[in-house]
C-alpha cells in the first residue's frame, strides 16, 4: 500500500509515518470474468496494528480485522447470484455466526439503490460493520468493471456501448450529472473523450492517443 500511499501524499508535519502510526486499514477489491455471463467479484479488508502497540516487543504487525467477500454477478443485468463471506480474522469468537446473513444479497441488483439496500439489510446490528463497509467499496468496482469486460471481448464501438455508460454512470458524480456536458455529448452522438490515464501512457509509449478506440462507444 506504501507504494501509492505515502511516496505521494505527505504527511502532516511533525507525523513520522512509521513511528506514529497507531492503525492501518487497508481494501482490496478485484474483478474476473469468470464467463461470458458472470463477473466474480473478491473483496477484503484488513486492519492491522502496528508492531508493538498492543504487544510489546512484538516485530510484526498485528492483524485484527480481515474480512473475505466474494460475489457472482450477472451480465449486464448486474444482479448477485452467489455470496460468500469469510472471517480470516476477528476480535470475538461469535463473530463468523454473521457470515451466513450476507446470503440475503443473492437476487439484489448492484445498480441503482444497492447503497441503501446494504444499509437496511445490513446496517448496525444487522450485520458486521467491516464486512458491510467493504461491500459498498466492491459495488462500484462491479460496475466499473463493466468497461473491462468489453475492452477485454474486443467489442467495437456500439449504441450499446452508449447504453451502458447511461445505466451504470449516470448521476454518479458531477461529471456524469444528467444535465451536464457529458451526457448532453453522448446523447448527441458524439464519441466519448480519450481518458486522461490512456494519454498519458500513450505519450509514455511514444504514441498518439488519438488511434486509441475505445470498446465502450
Amino acid at each position: 500500500m506504501h507504494e501509492f500511499f505515502d511516496d505521494i501524499t505527505p504527511h502532516p508535519d511533525g507525523i513520522d509515518p512509521q513511528k506514529d502510526l497507531i492503525h492501518e486499514r487497508a481494501y482490496v477489491v478485484r474483478a474476473y470474468r469468470r464467463d461470458d455471463a458472470t463477473l466474480w467479484l473478491r473483496g477484503a479488508v484488513r486492519d492491522q496494528k502496528p508492531p508493538g502497540l498492543y504487544i510489546a516487543d512484538d516485530p510484526d504487525p498485528l492483524t485484527v480485522h480481515h474480512m473475505i467477500l466474494d460475489l457472482h454477478i450477472a451480465i449486464p443485468s448486474l444482479e448477485i447470484t452467489w455470496a460468500n463471506v469469510v472471517m480470516e480474522a476477528h476480535p470475538h469468537e461469535n463473530c463468523p455466526q454473521i457470515e451466513d446473513h450476507y446470503q440475503k444479497l443473492i437476487g439484489l441488483s448492484i445498480a441503482r439503490g444497492f447503497t441503501h439496500k446494504v444499509r437496511e439489510l445490513f446496517g448496525g446490528p444487522r450485520g458486521c460493520t467491516h464486512t458491510t463497509a467493504l461491500l459498498q467499496a466492491m459495488a462500484p468496482v462491479a460496475v466499473q468493471s463493466m468497461w473491462s469486460i468489453r475492452m477485454a471481448a474486443k467489442e467495437s464501438p456500439s449504441s450499446r456501448g452508449r447504453a451502458l455508460a447511461f445505466a451504470t454512470n449516470v448521476n454518479t458524480c458531477h461529471i456524469w450529472a444528467e444535465d451536464g456536458e457529458q451526457v448532453a455529448s453522448i446523447q448527441r452522438g458524439e464519441p466519448m473523450d480519450v481518458p486522461v490515464w490512456i494519454k498519458k501512457r500513450f505519450a509514455e509509449l511514444g504514441r498518439d492517443p488519438a488511434d486509441w478506440i475505445p470498446a465502450s462507444g
